[in-house]
């Protein structure tokens, strides 16, 4: 089998897919220890992104079935994160709305995600930094343009 890669890509490809399951087992380990589920925390992002929307709206930012999503958002509300609204304009639509112990929450989470990383960066000298970030920001804009 031929290699028809750029130089440098099946190495660059290897580390990405390595950080990515790092980054994705620290975080599970950090949502456990909050309490809540990815797909909880993702949709916590979104509203916190996005405002008040309706389980219709996040289900699709989350890619989620309505039933799933509906689901979720009981779990959520159980705990206090958010609450259902009803519109006042049309009584069979219901807003989702991020609540104050949610935001705290979605909060407590980056910055645990953050000191983590904060950690990992510590060795890692400040130019060393600034290469990753732009490295970083320059593998970003060329995937949003894909």
């Amino acid at each position: 089998m031929s290699n028809h890669y750029s130089e440098h890509v099946v190495e660059i490809e290897h580390y990405l897919r390595s950080v990515a399951a790092a980054v994705r087992r620290k975080g599970r380990a950090l949502l456990e220890e909050y309490g809540i589920t990815a797909p909880q925390f993702e949709a916590l992002v979104v509203l916190e992104r996005e405002g008040d929307l309706t389980i219709g709206e996040l289900s699709n930012k989350l890619y989620l079935a309505y039933s799933t999503t509906t689901d979720l958002v009981d779990r959520l509300e159980k705990s206090g994160y958010v609450e259902r609204k009803r519109c006042s304009n049309d009584r069979r639509v219901v807003w989702v709305q991020l609540q104050p112990k949610g935001a705290n929450l979605f909060e407590a989470v980056l910055n645990a995600r953050r000191t983590y990383l904060n950690n990992i960066m510590a060795a890692v000298d400040l130019n060393a930094r600034k290469q990753i970030l732009d490295s970083l920001e320059l593998l970003h804009m060329n995937m949003a343009t894909q």
